[in-house]
């Protein structure tokens, strides 16, 4: 017996060039089978669901109408991206997604020639776009250039910096501004489907583009009064005054999971003859057509593998808490006992903990979108009128607001404060989201004070040190996932400034450790100790101040010392070797092997994996060891 596929009319769809070999009204039921689809691979891999059953029939109305990958369909973050890629070739490989070897979980340009440009931290793709756009009219190319943001995305100012120089330079270029959360679209119906579609119909804009050319042949009062009556008219119908001053031509909004409303827009803004980039603000549901995500407050935003019937995730239990836990745990401790403390996060309030802080002090948390920039100088703000601001900021999103944080915070010595949530490698999220550089961009800048946590109970306590330093800006970081299962007190105990600890004593091999390989570094020293090597174990702490007392030690007193850290070249050993060159300490036969992330991009797979490739697990810190003393693993074990 023959078991018919669920996805009978998707099993014919390759490429796109597929799908605009099927007539229109087929379309609904592709787009069905589509999200059938994401959901089943998801529910597999885990990943980013809602934002892409969100897109889904948008997805197909893209592909549909324009002659993809010629025309370029930018997809901005690329949570959203799943469906495009099961549609572009890939759904063959769409269940390795976030895998070691497999998919990619945001778009690649090396994964695929439809994915015209990469990208996974968002409010990229206008800027991007609207530079391919130049690029065709330079080369005088006729294809279309797509951007796809969310109106999360839109909170970005690089968004709007983008749509100004769009505006006007005023290549051709079509922004489709997908609305999931209805923060800026009113309730969308017939009525206003119909006018979109008229409002981006080739009559419209050609009316209107006589209409201009009669106004600029007025004298200028009447030629700004003709211009104004036709914009104001346009917005009330459309509400799109913003995008106009913007220097866009506005058109929507659009419900964006009705294929008979769609297809017609899109296809007259492929066709329309105005000569501004167009807007087409489309209304969709995060998470649509699937309930368990419809239900969710973050519409399934990131998920872990989950029961597809149920929608129930199977989460691990966790043998210790996360990180980000205990560091809201911490600041909430702090701020029970300081009204000055505030909180700042970047649009991640669920990501970083800052949640549960906002639950106790509502009127202390600020959540600033996804604006870095302004969030790292709001927090300057905050400072210079003696309050205590923390920003949690992952680490690879705080490098958006790098001038910020040299002029608006270090330059003026404000005691600014930076959780920096991400450090290290982050797994199935790759490169992208890596916090490989902070304590190398920090670290350089004069009066900065850099902590890393080695376990849980060393960020509550960096948490509290950070409360305490009043006059300069200090960060310190920490990583994704759970800490080492260490009994912690109710509250932090401010540390030392500068000063490090030592963990275990030794005597011939230092490892000086910075950062949370620390479990890593006690597991080395021990099979270094059963090969008959004394080992010293020693928690920096601090990469700014340096530790210089702990680190004369640790050169006189071994005959080899190792550095560890999560982060690239340029970091903490780079400072410990600054420091021991010029106190002359490497004038005598010490060895020093400093560990530090490879210098290259490290690919998704699991964290282990990925410690596994930048030589910072155990048998590396040995080997590392053993190759400093000439020794081979054998002779060692002899």
């Amino acid at each position: 017996m023959t078991v018919q596929s669920p996805t009978p009319l998707l099993d014919t769809v390759d490429v796109p060039a597929d799908i605009r070999r099927l007539r229109a009204d087929q379309l609904r039921q592709l787009a069905d089978e589509l999200r059938q689809e994401t959901i089943s691979a998801v529910s597999v891999t885990g990943g980013h669901l809602g934002a892409g059953l969100g897109v889904i029939e948008l997805t197909v109305a893209l592909h549909y109408i324009f002659d993809t990958p010629r025309d370029r369909v930018i997809w901005d973050v690329g949570h959203q991206a799943y469906p495009h890629k099961i549609v572009t070739g890939r759904r063959s490989r769409i269940r390795t997604l976030r895998q070691e070897g497999g998919l990619s979980g945001f778009t690649r340009r090396s994964e695929s020639e439809y994915d015209p440009f990469g990208a996974a931290h968002s409010s990229t793709s206008i800027s991007a776009g609207l530079g391919m756009a130049v690029a065709r009219d330079l080369a005088g190319g006729t294809n279309n250039v797509v951007a796809v943001i969310g109106d999360g995305a839109m909170s970005a100012g690089m968004a709007y910096e983008a749509m100004n120089n769009a505006g006007a330079l005023r290549s051709r270029l079509i922004v489709v501004l997908n609305d999931n959360d209805m923060s800026i679209a009113p309730p969308v119906g017939a009525l206003s489907a119909h006018l979109s579609r008229l409002l981006s119909g080739q009559p419209y804009v050609s009316l209107r583009n006589l209409g201009r050319t009669v106004a600029e042949a007025l004298p200028k009062p009447l030629e700004m009064a003709a211009r104004r009556a036709e914009e104001f008219a346009r917005g009330f119908v459309a509400g799109g005054t913003l995008f106009d001053e913007l220097g866009f031509y506005y058109v929507g909004p659009v419900d964006g999971h009705n294929l008979d409303h769609l297809l017609p827009v899109l296809k007259n803004a492929r066709d329309s003859g105005v000569d501004k980039p167009i807007l087409v603000h489309v209304v969709t549901k995060k998470g649509k057509g699937y309930a368990p995500a419809e239900a969710s407050d973050d519409k399934y935003h990131g998920v872990v593998k989950f029961d597809v019937i149920t929608g129930k995730q199977s989460k691990p239990v966790a043998n210790a808490p996360a990180y980000q836990a205990v560091f809201a745990k911490s600041l909430i401790a702090e701020a029970e006992a300081d009204k000055k403390i505030v909180a700042i996060t970047a649009a991640m309030p669920s990501g970083t903990s800052l949640d549960k802080f906002g639950e106790r002090f509502p009127e202390r948390t600020f959540d600033v979108g996804i604006a870095e920039q302004h969030g790292v100088t709001f927090a300057a703000g905050l400072a210079c009128e003696g309050y205590k601001p923390f920003a949690a900021i992952y680490s690879t999103f705080l490098q958006r607001g790098f001038d910020q944080i040299v002029h608006d915070v270090a330059i003026q010595r404000l005691p600014v404060r930076f959780a920096i949530d991400r450090a290290g490698v982050v797994g199935a999220d790759g490169a992208t989201h890596a916090g490989s550089f902070d304590v190398t961009y920090l670290s350089c800048l004069p009066d900065f004070v850099v902590m890393a946590a080695s376990d849980e109970l060393e960020l509550m306590h960096m948490v509290a040190t950070a409360a305490a330093i009043d006059d300069r800006p200090s960060a310190f970081r920490y990583p994704r996932g759970e800490g080492r299962g260490i009994d912690l007190p109710a509250r932090g105990t401010p540390l030392e400034i500068g000063k490090g600890r030592i963990v275990r004593e030794g005597t011939k091999i230092a490892l000086l450790n910075f950062g949370a390989r620390m479990g890593e570094c006690l597991t080395a020293a021990e099979d270094l100790a059963a090969k008959g090597l004394s080992t010293t174990v020693a928690d920096a702490r601090f990469c700014k101040p340096l530790d210089t007392d702990l680190i004369c030690r640790l050169a006189r007193e071994h005959e080899v010392l190792i550095t560890i850290e999560e982060g690239s070249v340029g970091g903490f050993a780079s400072h410990v070797l600054q420091f021991l060159a010029t106190s002359g300490m490497l004038d005598h036969g010490l060895k020093v092997r400093p560990l530090v992330l490879p210098d290259r991009f490290l690919d998704h797979a699991s964290p282990a994996r990925q410690y596994e490739w930048a030589g910072l697990d155990a048998p590396h810190i040995v080997s590392t060891a053993l190759a400093a003393l000439g020794m081979q693993a054998e002779r060692a074990r002899g």
